[in-house]
């Protein structure tokens, strides 16, 4: 069902359409659709054409290069460049350490470090799970101790999406041991590139390298580097996670997801019949179509509320669950659609600069790499289970 939005944003609509359909390089928003590995030089590649534009980091004040989109420009946006295939932009530094700085940061920190943003010059990773601080993030270890004008550093990371790729992390700290757990926590900016600072990579189901562990040693960041106040890093936090698990509702993503997977229903058969046929299976994609279509109100109402004032609340949880829940059903429908062709895995047809040829049609390896991938969603961000709990005590007030 196509989105239906007021004069302006229609124009709007059309406008980022034309954009893409101009801009967007046809060889990465192949790789995108076959859910094909980009190299970090593909991902800039992408991000230096948006800035170009402006359109890096729309929503940020025009005043530190941002274009002062609406939330619904910015839900169009994210819809538009997903349907078209466009390469996902590198979130951490640009939509959720940004709207810290922009709400919390001192100015000199804003005027520092977000051109850098857009410019390419860093590239930023989250330090923020750790061993024993994954949904009971409020548990974490890692240690900044003040010695003159730097904070010296100590603990681990882990879960730690492109840290390899990464010269700037932003973490949360323990600053202090009195009070609750969330009392004495900080929030810091570090320098990935010095001694005290070690990457290990995880390799994850599917084979790629996404996630790393980050060790720290003695590592040090310049009192400057404090975004906010000592021990108020939980209140920085929590209002990062909010544009995070927003964001997971991934309406745009599923829509081109779901795309495929009728492209998959149209091609494949089954006894001789496309499978879109079948009856069984047509009923699971139309149950997926109108979960789907529901999730897509479900934003526009939250879009609307946060247009009407402020950011995004509690109800970022919601999005979170239930987009997280539809894209891992759309994937696993696919996986079963492809049949023999979800078996073979061929990694090395996913890897940038790669002339292996698949076994099958070419999304068939995309599509088992993704629902490998996707296992993660209902867990990272804040798992589901406990996005459940907020939701019983932010919204149902139980």
């Amino acid at each position: 069902m196509e989105l239906a939005f007021d004069a302006d944003d229609e124009a709007f609509r059309r406008e980022v359409r034309a954009f893409l359909a101009e801009k967007l390089p046809a060889e990465l928003a192949e790789r995108v659709r076959h859910g094909k590995t980009l190299s970090k030089a593909q991902t800039e590649r992408w991000q230096a054409i948006l800035s170009e534009r402006g359109w890096l980091a729309p929503d940020w004040p025009k005043a530190y290069g941002g274009q002062e989109w609406t939330v619904t420009q910015r839900f169009i946006w994210d819809y538009e460049a997903a349907l078209a295939n466009a390469p996902p932009v590198i979130a951490f530094g640009l939509k959720m350490l940004a709207p810290v700085l922009l709400k919390y940061g001192a100015e000199d920190q804003r005027r520092h470090w977000l051109p850098r943003m857009l410019n390419g010059e860093d590239w930023w990773c989250q330090g923020y799970s750790e061993p024993g601080a994954g949904s009971d993030l409020a548990g974490v270890k890692t240690t900044a101790v003040r010695e003159g004008d730097e904070y010296v550093i100590n603990g681990q990371k882990t879960w730690t999406s492109y840290a390899q790729h990464a010269n700037m992390i932003f973490c949360l700290v323990r600053t202090g041991a009195s009070g609750k757990k969330q009392d004495g926590i900080s929030f810091i900016l570090v320098d990935m590139n010095q001694p005290g600072v070690e990457v290990r990579p995880i390799i994850t189901l599917d084979g790629e390298h996404e996630v790393n562990e980050v060790f720290f040693t003695d590592a040090r960041a310049p009192v400057a580097n404090l975004v906010g106040e000592e021990n108020r890093g939980w209140t920085y936090a929590k209002y990062l996670l909010t544009y995070e698990r927003t964001q997971m509702a991934m309406v745009g993503s599923s829509s081109a997801s779901l795309e495929l997977l009728r492209e998959i229903a149209r091609t494949e058969t089954k006894r001789g019949r496309p499978l879109a046929d079948d009856p069984y299976f047509a009923a699971r994609l139309a149950k997926l179509e109108i979960e789907l279509e529901n999730l897509k109100t479900t934003t526009l109402r939250v879009v609307a509320a946060s247009a009407a004032g402020g950011g995004p609340g509690p109800e970022s949880s919601m999005l979170k669950i239930k987009g997280t829940e539809i894209r891992q059903e759309i994937l696993s429908l696919a996986r079963r659609a492809l049949g023999p062709y979800a078996l073979p895995y061929q990694r090395e047809v996913l890897e940038p600069g790669s002339n292996a040829e698949p076994v099958g049609p070419d999304y068939g390896v995309g599509v088992t790499a993704s629902y490998l991938n996707a296992r993660k969603l209902t867990i990272y961000g804040g798992s589901n289970e406990v996005q459940r709990n907020i939701i019983t005590k932010a919204i149902l007030k139980l």
